[in-house]
């Protein structure tokens, strides 16, 4: 059984935040789709871990910002609702305090664009953090647009993205977008599978359209790891589909990890204790748990 690690990815519920383990979904809801991502930035004066949660389901929409407190369990906390039908609030300020400092939170999701079920933007939207008249961290690609409302500074140390971490309900096909390769540039991640039928199951993962692995005989290869060149860069591959052939449709998500580097393969498991590894080293890390639906 898996549990995520650390900066988990959560689940709200009323607008509280409670810690999930991975193959616990909610069964009595609407399938709720999340992505969290770990910023690594200066706030209050050192260094924080800022974890970013967008939430989506058929009921709500909401954007959750925790910021770490690394003396005690309880972090620093702000809810953002941005529920499709209220025009108005896709553009607003909200301020919490972070040891006693104010911490502003500029958002403006007005002509913000949305893949297919994604509760993340994709384009035309920001998301500032500002606190000592300096912006600590944007989301989007607004930047200009962000910093011309909130007439502060950049940073001088750029927050810097440490792991990503998506909870996705699909059919078959599960689609994402990962920081991967050189630069900052996303690719588009796609992952088709073929459980049934005649034929053995078997499993593919594209990126940008070209199909980088195909895993056959998943019965015997349901766990597995590969690596790949993007933009000239070895990024490893890992999945879990165990419960997607041998749990029942709904007792368990696919696990996959995208991580930049080679690794030699008997060094990464699946485990909890290599997992809370991975979140903790300093290379980007894409964590997706792919749930099957009806």
């Amino acid at each position: 059984m898996f549990r995520i690690p650390v900066e988990s990815v959560m689940s709200f519920n009323e607008g509280q935040l409670e810690e999930k383990t991975v193959d616990e979904p909610t069964i009595d809801k609407p399938a709720q789709n999340f992505a969290t991502f770990v910023h690594r930035a200066i706030l209050a004066d050192m260094f924080r871990n800022i974890t970013v949660t967008w939430a989506k389901n058929m009921i709500f929409h909401s954007l959750h910002i925790m910021v770490e407190n690394p003396y005690e369990e309880d972090h620093y906390m702000c809810k953002i609702d941005l529920k499709t039908w209220q025009f108005w609030g896709k553009k607003g300020l909200k301020s919490f305090k972070v040891d006693e400092k104010r911490v502003d939170v500029f958002w403006d999701l007005r002509s913000a664009k949305f893949s297919s079920g994604s509760p993340e933007p994709t384009s035309d939207y920001y998301v500032a953090l500002v606190s000592e008249e300096e912006v600590v961290l944007i989301l989007g690609d607004q930047k200009k647009e962000a910093f011309k409302r909130t007439k502060c500074r950049p940073s001088l140390q750029d927050a810097a993205l440490v792991h990503k971490k998506e909870i996705v309900f699909a059919r078959k096909c599960f689609c994402t977008k990962t920081t991967l390769g050189q630069g900052k540039t996303e690719h588009n991640i796609i992952i088709e599978s073929a459980l049934s039928g005649p034929c053995d199951p078997e499993m593919w993962i594209s990126i940008d359209g070209t199909a980088s692995i195909r895993i056959t005989n998943l019965h015997w290869r349901f766990r597995g790891n590969e690596t790949i060149m993007v933009d000239d860069l070895p990024v490893q591959i890992l999945w879990d589909v165990h419960d997607w052939l041998y749990n029942g449709q709904h007792s368990g998500a696919g696990m996959f990890i995208f991580k930049q580097g080679a690794d030699e393969p008997e060094s990464i498991h699946l485990d909890g204790e290599d997992l809370a590894n991975l979140s903790s080293s300093i290379d980007f890390c894409h964590f997706l748990y792919a749930w099957k639906t009806e």
